[in-house]
């Protein structure tokens, strides 16, 4: 008799990914180099593999969602010759928050990971409270990463998760890259991994109760303090209501969608800088005219991001501004935009650079 169907579905999510990363890291250089004998090539030898097994870390706050995905990488890592570890973030924002999160990593510890460790983190206030905590997360586990060698670090993020973030980004009016949600693969080279984008968030707590699995259910995620809360507790029921069952999925449906068209785009705005600019390198009003808007916008929007200006604080009215200067130029004046830079028009053509 083989496992319970929501213990199967999260170890072949998983299983899936160790394959990618397994591939991805025998195709190293020095992996092959490692390999091949004197006088034998990488391609004599077939595939190669590095002679030290990747380390794959699983960011794991207690939840249901990163515990059920740390079961599943205990499980299905040395199956595959994968070394297996995991961190907890302490956020140091409720009480007895410190005590927590060892008690994850020692559940991390009694499912076979090695490395493991507890990073405490001092959480800021830009951008907010949610956005804040993130920035110190992500941090927290690059550096943890980096630390250990880890070739990727494995996120708990489900289909809800997608359908909660492709909904803020809607009500942002951000654009079709914010209604991409979260990529499957995303950070410095491909460093996250999300292998549970198309499952469900019960069929993971699920998951955590057949195999005994002791879960914490964080109280910031039933606050109404916090907008993913309200959202996730208020917002999606209110639509499914509406609109029938089958919301969430169709938004995960959504984001896929929205992240091809969004790549698509960025790939066509990135062949076509080159073509708008002059012998000096500035970019030309009437050429940046003759783009689609899509197309024109990403290309004024990578030119701010190159002169300084930080891309999490360029927002889509920053861009439809500048864009303003080559769709509606009435003679106004310079655009100032985050990070001290500044777009103006000058004689048919586009500066933008520091202030």
């Amino acid at each position: 008799m083989g496992p319970h169907p929501a213990v199967a579905a999260i170890r072949l999510a998983v299983r899936r990914v160790l394959h990618d990363v397994i591939t991805e890291h025998s195709r190293r250089p020095e992996a092959a180099a490692a390999l091949a004998p004197a006088g034998r090539t990488a391609r004599d030898q077939g595939p190669p593999a590095d002679p030290v097994a990747p380390l794959v870390l699983v960011a794991c706050s207690g939840g249901a969602d990163s515990m059920a995905l740390a079961s599943a990488l205990a499980f299905e890592a040395p199956r595959l010759g994968v070394r297996a570890g995991g961190v907890t973030v302490d956020h140091g924002l409720q009480e007895g928050s410190a005590l927590r999160a060892e008690e994850v990593a020692l559940r991390l510890r009694e499912l076979g990971l090695a490395p493991v460790e507890s990073v405490a983190v001092s959480v800021g206030r830009e951008g907010g409270p949610e956005a804040a905590a993130r920035d110190a997360r992500y941090a927290a586990l690059d550096a943890a990463a980096e630390r250990h060698g880890a070739a990727a670090v494995l996120l708990g993020h489900t289909r809800d998760d997608q359908a909660e973030t492709v909904l803020l980004g809607l009500a942002r009016g951000s654009g079709i890259r914010s209604l991409s949600g979260m990529a499957a693969v995303s950070g410095a080279g491909g460093r996250y991994r999300r292998p549970f984008l198309q499952l469900d968030r019960q069929t993971a707590r699920k998951a955590c109760l057949v195999q005994s699995l002791p879960v914490w259910d964080d109280p910031h995620n039933t606050d109404p303090a916090y907008t993913r809360s309200r959202l996730r507790h208020e917002g999606l029921p209110a639509l499914e209501k509406a609109l029938g069952k089958g919301v969430v999925e169709a938004l995960a449906r959504t984001a896929q969608l929205s992240r091809d068209d969004a790549d698509a785009l960025d790939a066509w705005a990135g062949q076509a800088e080159s073509s708008v600019r002059d012998d000096s390198g500035l970019l030309e009003c009437a050429k940046l005219y003759a783009l689609p808007p899509a197309v024109r916008r990403r290309v004024l929007r990578r030119a701010a991001i190159e002169a300084g200006a930080p891309a999490g604080s360029l927002f889509a009215r920053h861009i439809e501004e500048v864009d303003r200067l080559i769709t509606g130029w009435r003679g106004q004046g310079a655009i100032n935009l985050p990070g001290k830079v500044v777009a103006q028009r000058q004689g048919g053509r586009l500066v933008i650079r520091q202030g």
